[in-house]
């Protein structure tokens, strides 16, 4: 290696910058590495290496990183909140606490720190200080949108609730923002549908999803020509057979549609003795289309990936999840996508199990128009032909594996699961390949974090309440049902 110049740092530091935000990581991560050789004094450098550790998956080099550029610059707002949001997501929520109640003490008038303290309370179940938060939050700036969407998510909304007040106040101000008006449309149909004034519920929740739709640009065939491309990989290969499996690495992935039901799933198998939760975790498809893709919609076909390949796939992904969280044996992923690979996954990594779960179209996906998700996922969401169309290309996939891989899988009706919970937890159960334990039906008494938009329902007990809840809005969402009917979903 040749050695290394003080005087080109300046140009290193923005090569380094250019190759993150091209995705180039492991090359930022060497060229960060030479940096902090040459100036193991900026924070700077720790800072930006650790977003790049973040991004492929190193969780514990990603908060090590943080830990050394905020010893740097203790003083940093920035850095400290970073850290604290990155100790949060790696189950550390009371560090996190303690950052941000030293980031409040220093300035106790930022209304996103009192949001920031309530997203982790209500993270870990504190629900009731995580609302004194938020009300806190909205009295230093009422404008804010986040406080409004917050509240509205995880309470039942009472028809006198000031709550309500309040979010018409904002709305009719002419100073709010368009970003906090959506939020707090999403929050006011929310309060509507609480309080059964369902005549008014899509009032507030038709120009949230036009508004988001609109700032996304998003088109759903990218989702059709992806699927279809898996398949034509897929195609052909013998996944019948299991490869042989073994006593070591065994995850439990849990997948389907958002507001299917996989976090109450994933409660119920980690209520389990020998079951780790691991949440939902981006590290199954990642690994699987680093060996695979060779193009936005074009992947390597199976028939040509070797058996290196696959063991790279399975190393690659046992890796991260074993830095992300703290397990024996068996852990669970709510990878939502992973359904787009289960054979390929089935091949990769021999001990693994496949749960995914099915509820009725009308329901969930009435359940993901009607909420908002962090920016820059699920932008398939926010227009109802787009939903069914979406729901259509699930069931495709869904299909080529039930006839590709028959028995590789096991599904969950979250209707049958809300409406009998006895026998289809103990069915789920026995194809995770565990014994049964009483507990299992006792999830919402876990005391895990989740930070799912499921993060209080799955504190309650298995309830039946949200089943047919779309009937409430038939004329409205007659759209999405003609929909379904021109995909053959219904």
């Amino acid at each position: 290696m040749l050695p290394l110049n003080p005087a080109k740092l300046p140009e290193m530091v923005r090569n380094a910058r250019k190759l993150q935000s091209a995705g180039r990581l492991a090359e930022a991560r060497a060229l960060y590495g030479r940096l902090i050789e040459m100036a193991p004094e900026r924070p700077d450098l720790y800072f930006q290496l650790a977003a790049v550790n973040w991004r492929e998956g190193d969780e514990a080099a990603a908060v090590a990183n943080l830990r050394k550029s905020d010893a740097l610059k203790p003083a940093d707002p920035l850095i400290r909140k970073v850290l604290a949001d990155r100790l949060l997501a790696i189950g550390e929520g009371a560090e996190a606490l303690e950052i941000n109640a030293a980031l409040i003490k220093v300035a106790p008038k930022d209304p996103g720190l009192r949001i920031d303290r309530a997203f982790m309370l209500q993270t870990l179940g504190e629900f009731e200080p995580a609302e004194q938060e938020l009300w806190r939050a909205m009295k230093l700036n009422p404008l804010r949108g986040e406080p409004y969407r917050m509240l509205a998510r995880n309470r039942k909304v009472k028809p006198r609730d000031p709550l309500i007040q309040q979010m018409k106040k904002a709305l009719a101000d002419p100073g709010l923002r368009p970003a906090a008006r959506v939020e707090i449309e999403f929050a006011m149909a929310k309060a509507m549908e609480d309080t059964r004034q369902y005549d008014k519920v899509f009032r507030y929740l038709r120009p949230a999803n036009e508004a988001m739709k609109k700032g996304y640009g998003y088109s759903v065939q990218q989702r059709w020509d992806e699927v279809e491309a898996l398949i034509d990989s897929f195609r052909g290969f013998d996944f019948s057979a299991p490869p042989a499996s073994d006593d070591g690495f065994a995850p439990i992935f849990v997948t389907g549609l958002p507001r299917s039901g996989t976090t109450l799933v994933e409660r119920i198998l980690a209520s389990h003795s020998r079951v780790s939760a691991g949440g939902e975790m981006p590290f199954a498809l990642r690994s699987a289309y680093v060996v695979t893709r060779q193009g936005a919609a074009a992947f390597k076909p199976m028939s040509e990936i070797t058996p290196a390949e696959l063991e790279r796939i399975g190393a690659s992904y046992e890796a991260l999840v074993r830095k992300s969280v703290r397990f024996d044996r068996i852990v669970t992923d709510k990878a939502i996508q992973a359904h787009l690979v289960m054979g390929l996954l089935r091949q990769a990594i021999p001990g693994a199990r496949f749960i995914v779960v099915r509820r009725d179209p009308r329901d969930g996906l009435y359940s993901i128009y009607k909420n908002m998700f962090v920016h820059g996922t699920h932008m398939y969401a926010y227009d109802l032909a787009d939903l069914a169309s979406y729901y259509a290309s699930f069931l495709k996939i869904l299909d080529f594996w039930r006839e590709a891989m028959p028995g590789g899988f096991h599904e969950v009706q979250y209707e049958d699961l809300v409406a009998d919970p006895e026998p289809q937890t103990r069915a789920l159960i026995a194809a995770a390949g565990l014994d049964w334990e009483d507990g299992c039906l006792r999830s919402h008494e876990s005391k895990g974090a989740v930070s799912t938009l499921s993060m209080q329902q799955v504190r309650q007990p298995i309830y039946r309440s949200s089943a047919e809840a779309w009937r409430r809005y038939e004329k409205e969402l007659q759209p999405l049902v003609e929909a379904l009917e021109r995909e053959g979903c219904l």
